[in-house]
């Protein structure tokens, strides 16, 4: 059976090599960034309200949108705004 050293040098060798790996990795798995406009089965899904409610949405100004040709679009920071919203109002205690 033969003995093998390992050196200070073979273990950064070894560091980078698996830090560049998980890297790798990583960039594969991580989130894209999302979409500036969504389309609405994609707000949908996301905020997890059905058509009526979406339309309600719209309808009283909570979430603005844009009309193009029969497909409407929201805009992703609108969409974070309101749920920003939603969390603020959540935290605070009701006005008696």
């Amino acid at each position: 059976m033969a003995i093998e050293i390992v050196t200070k040098e073979d273990l950064q060798s070894f560091r980078h090599e698996l830090l560049n790996d998980l890297k790798q990795t990583l960039s594969k798995h991580l989130p894209e960034k999302p979409k500036q406009w969504l389309k609405s089965p994609e707000v949908r899904r996301m905020l997890k309200i059905s058509p009526g409610t979406l339309q309600n949405l719209r309808i009283n100004g909570t979430l603005r949108f844009t009309k193009i040709g029969g497909i409407i679009y929201y805009s992703y920071g609108d969409i974070e705004v309101l749920l920003e919203k939603g969390m603020k109002n959540e935290a605070c205690p009701p006005k008696l």
